[in-house]
């Protein structure tokens, strides 16, 4: 809770507006893409979910810190975002089995943050006014030398970030006797996507971001996964390029986020820096083959552009959001593969859309026999 002995904090946008707050976790500066989440809890595994890299995240429920951290509840080895604005950030913390408070967490992992801001106000600016770079000082006060520093900044838009998220060596997760073996193409996968996958009893090999798919036969996999990610997918010609040699291969291939847009640019359908993008635990998205909808949980700031999706006759349309019609989930007429725009996984979120793990599972063992 913010009071008059903290350090004061200042937060720029690129559009030129000033908002002022108090520092919470480490004291320096940072830049980034501005983004807002719309989730009540799960802030940890925001946090540390990799697509978030790039991004200074605005947390819209009122009080972040207030049931502390974790260590098993992340996504990643470390939290991926550059900075975190909040309206309450809490020192202390109610759960007796947390192993610490936000504050030092952040601290920890080097992460500039600051509260004190009316966040409905800015989540509402940033709904009208779109996506846009910004910087949070808490050593810099000065708004105008902020200015100049956030000026620096690169845009999101062509920027290439998947590389810098991935593993650096491949490595393995399962039942290595699993008859159902999956190489995992990772651009910034979260734990519990591939938790889901090895809990259905399936042997996972996670493959840096550049890996060819002579690397990825090597497994001999019988399906193939790709993965979620930050950054801009068209500006992904490595990936692309990987995606369509997997395609070749007509075995199983399901991606998620990232991993969708990708799969999209591997049959020429465009992607799109969307205006403020979808984060959150509750995006309703309707499921047109079954005709049910899922609340879902989301985070991209690209998307598929719908226009060429329906000029690719070999392209099926299965998922839509019900808030904006964007489009959601896609299969080939012609080789088993699909993806959805949004988590499955649901790490925080509801369970809704896990049956498409279940899917997948039973796709590889259909085609394995």
């Amino acid at each position: 809770m913010s009071n008059p002995l903290q350090k004061p904090a200042v937060l720029v946008l690129a559009d030129g507006s000033v908002h002022h707050g108090y520092a919470f976790g480490k004291i320096g500066t940072t830049t980034g893409e501005i983004c807002f989440n719309t989730g009540m809890t799960g802030y940890q595994e925001v946090f540390t979910d990799p697509s978030y890299y790039g991004q200074i995240v605005i947390m819209n429920s009122v009080h972040i810190g207030n049931y502390g951290v974790k260590d098993n509840e992340v996504e990643s080895g470390n939290v991926k975002i550059r900075g975190m604005i909040g309206r309450n950030l809490e020192e202390q913390y109610s759960r007796k089995l947390a192993n610490g408070s936000l504050d030092q967490y952040l601290i920890d992992n080097n992460i500039v943050c600051i509260e004190g801001v009316d966040t409905r106000a800015l989540v509402t600016h940033v709904r009208q006014q779109g996506a846009m770079n910004c910087i949070i000082s808490s050593e810099i006060l000065d708004a105008e030398q902020l200015k100049k520093e956030l000026a620096k900044v690169p845009n999101m838009d062509g920027l290439e970030l998947a590389s810098k998220v991935s593993t650096p060596e491949a490595y393995t997760l399962g039942d290595v006797n699993s008859s159902v073996r999956i190489a995992v193409l990772d651009y910034g996968t979260k734990q519990h996507i591939l938790q889901c996958m090895v809990e259905r009893g399936a042997y996972v090999k996670v493959f840096p971001a550049k890996s060819t798919l002579a690397d990825l036969k090597q497994f001999n996999p019988n399906g193939y996964f790709i993965s979620n990610g930050p950054g801009d997918p068209a500006a992904m010609d490595y990936a692309i390029n990987t995606v369509k040699d997997v395609l070749k291969e007509n075995k199983p291939t399901f991606g998620i986020c990232l991993g969708h847009q990708l799969l999209a640019l591997a049959n020429d359908i465009t992607t799109f820096k969307m205006h403020h993008g979808h984060r959150g635990l509750n995006h309703p998205v309707k499921n047109l083959v079954t005709g049910r909808c899922e609340i879902t949980t989301q985070n991209h700031g690209f998307g598929v552009d719908p226009e060429s999706v329906k000029k690719a006759t070999h392209v099926e349309i299965t998922h839509v959001n019900l808030n904006d019609d964007s489009i959601e989930g896609i299969r080939l007429k012609d080789k088993p593969a699909f993806s959805v725009q949004y988590h499955p996984e649901s790490t925080p979120g509801p369970h809704d859309s896990r049956y498409l793990f279940d899917d997948f599972i039973a796709l590889i063992k259909e085609h394995s026999n």
